[in-house]
């Protein structure tokens, strides 16, 4: 320890580890700790589970959640939290979760997950944000940011390309470049550069055929060389196949404990020379930062139990999607003497979070019967039956009865609202779901309440989407409320009352069948591997390019107000020759009213729509967002500025972002199918070149903006005598441009060789 400091001096130490004592600090302690060198003074830390909350287990410990935990804030899952598109939101609930690890003596929680939600199928979308990765990176950035602020950590995760449960430990994904950096590293990106989460958690699966937690293209070369992390990448747990490669790779630290097994390794490879001894010191050091940069000690401060679940409840009343309200039925404003039949299970026996590791032991858990009786009153009747039962241990009389019930309740009901949802095993960390549907009771009490109320209003809790064509044509409303965390029960009560307007919106398309959706064919893969077969075109960027109608759109959300869109003015700022791909280069501004009666908040979305891509793209691709409080009958003028970076596309010829000038559509709206403001520009500058290579085609040479005019100069001087001629002749060039020029140059004859060629393609390399 530094005498001065009272921290670690890192370089006196790694002079003084031994090899043994490296190799094992490479390794975790246990579950739940890092390992300490006591003879060092080198502590352990803690680290815990902890998307939407503490998992903290004090004695062995378990990563699947078995084992019991210490009492913790269960805040909604990243599913309801995406749908708040409230970065301060989720902010709040990062530091929040920050100030209870204080409080436990955590140096690290296990958070947040970012992975893009590729099919609705996978078990583990409750822990995700979006289909889309700006709303998945803006929400992971401002979540981190909330939590280190408390002088915790983050450990971003699970990196990269974790879509699916179906044998996660082995699969490798099989993903072409630019997919892999337009839509599923694009939702780490940002949050490492913005946020420098202090760890990174490197994933299960392989992609294309290597394990993440040995990929020194992914840990080393993007993350650290391109991205710029400065901090520790942990491995999932279990994930390290190959201990010594992993340390090559750039894994710093593997999690649990492999019992020394992995240290022996390391050591021995470091023996025998085939593992570099420098590569271990470098995850050592980062190891030693870690626990450098740690609280050494607990909050002395307990943290606010009421204060957090106000916070919880404010989540997850924001992150509600009001999917549909015929006749304006919601809000509920029941009168003194009326009854409100509430139907459900779900209403009674709430099912707030996701199971797994993040599963929380809350402080406590509202239910929403409860919930409705006190906000209505004692002079309103709220009655209930259940319906259904959440298990399958149910004989076909006792369903029938529940149903009967059921509608007896809801006979002369002024009011019926119908919870309704995914049980506890229907989807899980560890597994995938096989299809879209409510259980089949749950259905059937909904269509026999249905058949007897129009009016009826559906509340789903599920951390996956579910398939409402069954019921949406025949209730007045649909409330998505997805896992609401420990006070679902008083949010949606909230809703429902009008003490808050529902202001989520969708962060993933609602397909009206699983066959709709653009993974169905390459989910779960087979045979230890599965094929992004559907590329760029994931979620909205499938179903709004091809023209798939869906139950309700990415980014939809209704609110018991109503708000107009107005006045779009789109500004290029220059001829963007010399704007570098991070600078603004257009700005859109648009004004938004609400044009109803009571205060609400809106997300504002912008949408690019290239209009003449070179390459094939999404018809429009969400490009920024605000969401904005309004009081009835304010307006207010909302601004953004795109960069080059965010009108680029990732070309696979120059392993780089490429800005191509064109014509863009900008578009600005409520959702991905509701985008009243429209403006197409031209926005100029210098297209970004690919290299040139001998099997450049003679087309590429021609369009490239030095090879054309080396190209014509060698055509001007063959020995055959000028051939420029050719190149007017359109029939020629439409036969002969997709010819690699390695292949035109026998053809030509003449004293040009392939030599000649490479040094033409070095000589416009070399001057681009």
């Amino acid at each position: 320890m530094d005498g001065d400091t009272g921290r670690l001096a890192i370089d006196h130490l790694l002079g003084e580890l031994t090899v043994e004592e490296k190799a094992a600090l490479c390794s975790g302690s246990g579950f739940w700790h890092t390992r300490a060198v006591e003879r060092l003074g080198v502590p352990a830390i803690a680290v815990s589970d902890g998307p939407h909350g503490l998992r903290v287990q004090r004695d062995g410990g378990d990563h699947l959640g078995i084992d019991s935990s210490d009492p913790a804030t269960c805040f909604p899952p990243a599913v309801t939290l995406g749908s708040t598109w409230n970065v301060e939101m989720v902010r709040r609930v990062g530091e929040a979760i920050g100030v209870e690890a204080r409080s436990a003596g955590l140096a690290v929680v296990l958070g947040p997950g970012v992975n893009i939600k590729r099919s609705p199928l996978c078990g583990r979308n409750f822990e995700y944000y979006s289909e889309d990765p700006l709303v998945a990176s803006t929400m992971g950035t401002a979540w981190v940011d909330g939590l280190q602020s408390t002088g915790v950590g983050a450990s971003l995760k699970h990196f990269a390309v974790n879509n699916q449960e179906t044998d996660r430990l082995r699969v490798s994904a099989d993903v072409d470049e630019r997919t892999l950096r337009e839509i599923y590293l694009a939702a780490f990106e940002p949050v490492v550069r913005d946020a420098q989460p202090w760890t990174v958690m490197c994933s299960y699966n392989r992609i294309n055929g290597t394990y993440a937690a040995s990929d020194r293209w992914l840990l080393t070369e993007v993350l650290r060389e391109a991205w710029g992390f400065e901090g520790l990448v942990v491995s999932d747990w279990g994930a390290v196949d190959d201990p010594v490669a992993s340390v090559a790779a750039g894994l710093d630290l593997e999690m649990p404990s492999s019992g020394g097994a992995s240290a022996a390794s390391i050591v021995a490879a470091v023996r025998d020379g085939s593992l570099d001894v420098a590569d271990v010191d470098t995850a050592v050091r980062r190891v030693l930062q870690l626990v450098d940069h740690a609280p050494r000690t607990a909050s002395a401060v307990a943290f606010d139990v009421d204060a957090h679940h106000a916070i919880a409840r404010a989540a997850a009343g924001e992150g509600a999607v009001l999917l549909q309200n015929d006749g304006g039925v919601l809000p509920l404003r029941p009168a003194a003497g009326q009854r409100v039949a509430v139907i459900g299970e779900l209403a009674r026996t709430p099912r707030y979070q996701g199971a797994g590791s993040s599963q929380v032991n809350p402080t406590r858990v509202d239910d929403a019967l409860r919930a409705l009786e006190v906000a209505f009153g004692p002079e309103v009747d709220v009655r209930f039956a259940p319906g259904y039962r959440l298990d399958d241990e149910v004989t076909d009389s006792e369903a029938a009865s529940l149903v009967a019930e059921a509608i007896a309740t809801a006979t002369d009901a002024d009011a019926v609202v119908i919870f309704a949802g995914l049980p506890g095993p229907y989807e899980s960390e560890g597994f995938d779901r096989v299809d879209l549907d409510l259980p089949a009771c749950q259905l059937e009490v909904i269509d026999a309440i249905a058949r007897l109320r129009s009016d009826a209003t559906v509340v789903l809790a599920n951390g996956g989407v579910v398939a409402v064509d069954a019921f949406a044509s025949s209730v007045a409303a649909i409330l998505e409320c997805w896992l609401g965390g420990q006070a679902s029960g008083t949010a949606v009560a909230d809703l429902l009352s009008g003490a808050v307007n529902p202001s989520g919106k969708l962060t993933e398309s609602i397909p009206h069948r699983l066959a709709d959706t653009p993974a169905r064919h390459n989910f779960p893969g087979e045979d230890r591997h599965v094929r992004y077969g559907e590329g760029l075109f994931v979620g909205y960027r499938h179903f709004d390019s091809a023209e798939v109608s869906v139950a309700f759109p990415f980014g939809h959300g209704l609110s018991y107000t109503t708000f107009a869109y107005s006045d779009l003015t789109v500004d290029v700022l220059d001829d963007g020759i010399d704007v570098a791909l991070d600078e603004p280069v257009v700005e859109i501004a648009a004004t938004v009213t609400n044009t109803g009666s009571v205060a609400g908040a809106e997300v504002v979305q912008v949408y690019v729509a290239p209009k003449d891509a070179l390459v094939v793209r999404p018809v429009h691709e969400l490009r920024a967002f605000a969401k904005v409080a309004l009081a009835p009958g304010a307006a207010e003028r909302v601004n953004f500025a795109l960069t080059r970076r965010d009108l680029a596309r990732w070309s696979v010829r120059a392993h780089d972002w490429v800005f191509d000038p064109g014509v863009y559509g900008i578009e600005v709206g409520a959702s991905s199918r509701d985008l009243p403001l429209a403006e197409t520009v031209t926005i100029p500058g210098a297209a970004t070149a690919a290299p040139l290579d001998d099997y450049s085609s003679l087309g590429e040479w021609l369009a490239h903006p030095i090879g054309h005019d080396v190209l014509v100069e060698q055509l001007r001087s063959s020995p055959l005598g000028d051939l420029t001629p050719l190149l007017a002749d359109e029939g020629t060039i439409k036969v002969i441009s997709q010819f690699p020029l390695r292949r035109l140059i026998p053809m030509l004859g003449g004293s040009f060789t392939q030599d000649d060629l490479v040094q033409l393609v070095d000589r416009v390399n070399a001057s681009g």
